[in-house]
């Protein structure tokens, strides 16, 4: 019996250091108590609103490749996204809409004309995307200020506040590294990232979730403000949610997307997958990854009954783009269309990342009844007239 118990022991504690190794190599350690401890608010009566966000990291020049394969990359976008969303619609009749994160880094005037064409007759809106490492703040501020400008003048991308005037922007960090957030400080180099982003005019991050990365933060499914210490990295670790009949704090809001366990795909059968909300071929969007991204209710605090889906791609690189832009992508949306847009149990709406965040402000100035009435709530849409497009032909549509 003896020798029976200290095999047991054996085998348990060999199984504890086993999956203790597995969380660690996956940076789970940094946000699994988070998860495990938040609770789902209960179901409010009447139906749910359902706010669908698909952001994109989107990069022409992935992989270094030549400006011709760029020109098909960016072509494929302007052709087949136009067919896919003209088949759907949410409750309010509009397509789906795509946020193109574009990188300032790799800016070629002709990309910007054919996507700000493709906005311009309703499919999305264009924001910031940045890759840099060992950045200083008079390059940040030069770099974010030009792109702005550049954008909006040039391609009619970006709102311009109704107060200040000031260019406002969503914003995705490249590599994931917000605020300075990887562990070996490389890809950012800013501590107090959070405090420019703010003052250069952006109304919202959209990073995260970033997990498997160690950049990831502890509060997860969550909106949420951040405040910036200028002195540490990775200040939006943790944050003040956004409420009903709150108002903004801190630096800057961070809109998360769903992140959790995926016990329906495991790792030899054994250990969950990662729910990051990342959409490709190896993850396609399965009726049951988008059960699971409706459950996990990302909301503004007070307001349950609108719930905020946020997931988002690397849309230009070839091996994803037969599910980014064919049946996988259908099926969802067919789905999403069945499912969570009955009118009864659940209303969708296809939002841009800016109309997101109007819906997000007016939740937290107490607004009811339909969400979509306050897709411009605060901040207006961009100009994306044709003529910023002007020079735009983009291959057979």
């Amino acid at each position: 019996m003896m020798v029976a118990a200290l095999t047991v022991v054996a085998v348990l504690a060999v199984a504890a250091t086993l999956l203790w190794r597995a969380i660690h190599a996956r940076h789970m350690h940094l946000w699994l108590g988070s998860y495990l401890r938040r609770r789902v608010p209960r179901r409010e009566d009447g139906p749910v609103h359902v706010m669908f966000c698909f952001v994109d990291h989107f990069e022409p020049a992935w992989g270094r490749v030549s400006l011709e394969t760029q020109r098909a990359r960016v072509d494929r976008w302007c052709s087949e996204y136009r067919q896919l969303a003209a088949a759907h619609r949410d409750a309010d009749g509009r397509p789906p809409q795509h946020s193109f994160f574009y990188p300032e880094e790799e800016y070629l005037e002709e990309h910007l004309d054919k996507l700000a064409a493709l906005c311009a007759d309703g499919y999305g809106e264009i924001e910031i995307h940045l890759h840099h490492d060992n950045d200083t703040e008079a390059n940040f501020r030069a770099t974010i200020t030009r792109f702005n400008e550049l954008l909006h003048a040039r391609h009619g991308a970006l709102s311009r506040d109704p107060a200040s005037g000031q260019l406002r922007f969503g914003f995705i960090h490249g590599n994931w590294c917000l605020d300075n957030s990887r562990a070996d400080g490389r890809w950012c180099g800013l501590n107090n990232e959070l405090v420019l982003l703010r003052e250069l005019g952006c109304y919202a991050d959209f990073t995260l979730p970033s997990a498997p990365s160690d950049t990831q933060t502890r509060t997860v499914n969550e909106i949420y403000y951040a405040t910036d210490d200028p002195q540490r990295p990775k200040s939006h670790d943790v944050g003040e949610r956004v409420r009903v009949g709150g108002s903004a704090s801190g630096d800057l809001m961070i809109v998360q997307g769903p992140l959790g366990l995926n016990w329906r795909d495991r790792r030899r059968g054994v250990l969950p997958r990662i729910e990051n909300a990342d959409v490709r071929r190896s993850c396609p969007p399965t009726p049951s990854r988008v059960d699971a991204w409706i459950r996990t209710a990302v909301h503004v605090e007070g307001r349950p009954d609108w719930i905020f889906v946020k997931i988002h791609t690397h849309g230009t690189q070839e091996r994803d783009m037969d599910t980014l832009l064919g049946e996988p992508m259908h099926a969802m949306h067919e789905y999403l269309e069945s499912r969570y847009n009955d009118g009864n149990r659940y209303v969708l709406h296809y939002v841009t990342s800016r109309e997101l965040y109007n819906i997000v402000k007016a939740a937290e100035a107490g607004k009811t009844g339909n969400p979509g009435q306050w897709r411009d709530f605060m901040l207006p849409p961009p100009p994306l007239v044709r003529t910023a497009a002007r020079s735009a032909t983009c291959a057979p549509c």
